[in-house]
C-alpha cells in the first residue's frame, strides 16, 4: 500500500514526535466520519467529541499533510474578503452574524493550545504593512470596520512606529493586531490530533476516501476499508480531488511558496523583527514572513494557479525576501516548499450540506488558519441542530469559475496579473 510522507519542509523537519497511525483495513461504524485531518477536520472532530459524538477521521496521507502543515503559520483575523464586502453582498443582517464570527478562530486556537497543552510556539502580534498611502488608507478603514464588530486590539502605525517593529524601509505605515500572531502550523495540527485521540476519537492515516456511498446511512470507502456513519464531514479542501464533483466545480487549488533561512542568530533575528510579530503586506499578491522559535526567517508569497509545483521555489521567493531585507543577501536558504490552498471565485469560504447528512467546508482562499478552526465549531453546531451560524455561511452565494474547470486557471491567472500590475504601480 502506498505510503505518502510529509513533503520536505522546515515544519516537517522540526515537527514534534507523533505516534504512527494505522491505515484503515476493516469496516467500522461511527457517528461522524471526517474526511481530512487538517485544521477543518481536526477542529470539527474536537468539537464533536467534546459534545459526545463518536468520531472517525480519515486522512489520505498524514495529519496536517496539506495546507494545515505547510502554511506561513500566521494567525490572521477575518476572511479573505472582509466584512464590508460581505455586507454589500448579502446585506447587514447576515453580515452582522458573519462579522461577529470573524475574530473567533484565533480565540479557538488559543483555547485549544491552552486546554490541551499544545506545543506550537504560539506568539501574539501580527502586522499588516502598507507599502503605499492608498494601502494605509485601507488599513484605517479596516480598523474602523473591525472595531464596529467589537474587535479592539488594534493600533495604527505611522512610518516611524512600524520601523520599530520591522526593519524594512518599504513601508509607509501599518496596523498591529495583537489578537493576531503566529504558530508552528504542523505542530498545532499534531497537537490537535493528539487531543482528538485523548477524547476517544480515531484517526486513520494513509487512508484516502475513494468513494462516498450516499444515502440514509452513508459509507465512506477507502482502498482497504470502509466507514459507516450517521454523518460525514468533508474537509479535504485543496486535496479533496474529485471525490465530491459538486464541490470541485466551484473551486480551484492554488499553490503558494515558502522558504526558510538557516538560523540567523539572536542579534540578526531581533534586528529584523524586534517584537517577534509576524508580518504580511497589503498587496493583492502579498508577501508574509515571521521568525521561528529557533530564529530562522520563514518567508512566503506568490501564487501558482492550478497548483503546479514550480521548478525552483527559492528563485521565486528569495528576491522578494531580499527586497524586504537586503541585509540577508548572504544568508543560506535551508528549506523551500510549496503547498496548495483552495480558491473560490468570491474568495469567501463555501459551507453547506449535500442531502441530509453530508456536510462540508472548503475554499478558505488563502485565509485558512483561523477560519478552519471556526468552521469546525460551526459544523459541529450544525450536527447538534444549532444551524443559525452554519446557515449564515451556507447562504453566501457561490458561482463556478467562468469556462468551467478547463478555463478557470487562465482566467484566475489573468486576474492575478491585473492585480499584480496594480500592486506594482500603487493603484
Amino acid at each position: 500500500m502506498a505510503n505518502t510522507p510529509y513533503p520536505e519542509s522546515y515544519y516537517a523537519a522540526s515537527a514534534n514526535a507523533a505516534p504512527p497511525r494505522p491505515a484503515l483495513q476493516e469496516e467500522v461504524e461511527t457517528d461522524v466520519c471526517v474526511i481530512g485531518a487538517g485544521y477543518t477536520g481536526l477542529s470539527s472532530a474536537l468539537f464533536l467529541l467534546e459534545n459526545g459524538f463518536k468520531v472517525t477521521v480519515l486522512e489520505a496521507a498524514k495529519v496536517g499533510f496539506g495546507a494545515s502543515g505547510r502554511n506561513g503559520g500566521q494567525i490572521v483575523n477575518s476572511y479573505s474578503r472582509d466584512i464590508d464586502v460581505i455586507e454589500r453582498t448579502v446585506g447587514p443582517k447576515q453580515a452582522q452574524l458573519l462579522g461577529q464570527m470573524a475574530f473567533e478562530g484565533g480565540r479557538i486556537i488559543r483555547e485549544r493550545v491552552a486546554k490541551y497543552n499544545i506545543q506550537c510556539d504560539l506568539k501574539d502580534g501580527g502586522v499588516f504593512a502598507a507599502i503605499t498611502a492608498k494601502q494605509m488608507g485601507h488599513l484605517e478603514a479596516q480598523k474602523r470596520l473591525w472595531e464596529r464588530f467589537g474587535h479592539t486590539q488594534l493600533e495604527l502605525m505611522d512610518q516611524a512606529r512600524i520601523r520599530q517593529v520591522v526593519a524594512c524601509d518599504q513601508y509607509v505605515g501599518g496596523m498591529l493586531d495583537m489578537s493576531g500572531g503566529h504558530i508552528h502550523p504542523l505542530n498545532l495540527a499534531l497537537g490537535e490530533a493528539a487531543a482528538v485521540e485523548s477524547l476517544g476519537g480515531t484517526i486513520y492515516e494513509q487512508s484516502p476516501a475513494v468513494r462516498i456511498e450516499r444515502g440514509a446511512s452513508p459509507v465512506v470507502h477507502t482502498p482497504q476499508g470502509k466507514v459507516r456513519a450517521k454523518f460525514i464531514i468533508v474537509a479535504g479542501n485543496a486535496y479533496l480531488g474529485n471525490l465530491v464533483p459538486e464541490l470541485a466545480a466551484k473551486s480551484m487549488p492554488c499553490g503558494t511558496q515558502v522558504i526558510t533561512t538557516a538560523p540567523l542568530g539572536d542579534a540578526l533575528a531581533s534586528s529584523l523583527l524586534p517584537q517577534d510579530y509576524c508580518v504580511e503586506d497589503c498587496n493583492y499578491l502579498l508577501d508574509y514572513y515571521r521568525l521561528t522559535a529557533d530564529k530562522r526567517l520563514v518567508f512566503g508569497g506568490g501564487v501558482v494557479y492550478g497548483a503546479r509545483d514550480p521548478a525552483n521555489i527559492e528563485a521565486i521567493i528569495r528576491p522578494k525576501m531580499l527586497k524586504a531585507f537586503p541585509q540577508l543577501k548572504d544568508v543560506k536558504i535551508d528549506y523551500a516548499w510549496t503547498g496548495n490552498f483552495l480558491l473560490t471565485l468570491s474568495r469567501l469560504p463555501q459551507v453547506g450540506r449535500l442531502g441530509d447528512n453530508i456536510y462540508y467546508s472548503q475554499g478558505c482562499s488563502g485565509h485558512g488558519v483561523t477560519y478552519t478552526h471556526l468552521a469546525g465549531k460551526v459544523l459541529a453546531e450544525a450536527l447538534r441542530g444549532q444551524a443559525e451560524r452554519f446557515d449564515a455561511f451556507a447562504d453566501l452565494p457561490h458561482y463556478p469559475f467562468p469556462g468551467g474547470q478547463l478555463l478557470r486557471t487562465p482566467f484566475a491567472a489573468l486576474g492575478a496579473w491585473y492585480y499584480g500590475l496594480r500592486d506594482k504601480f500603487g493603484y
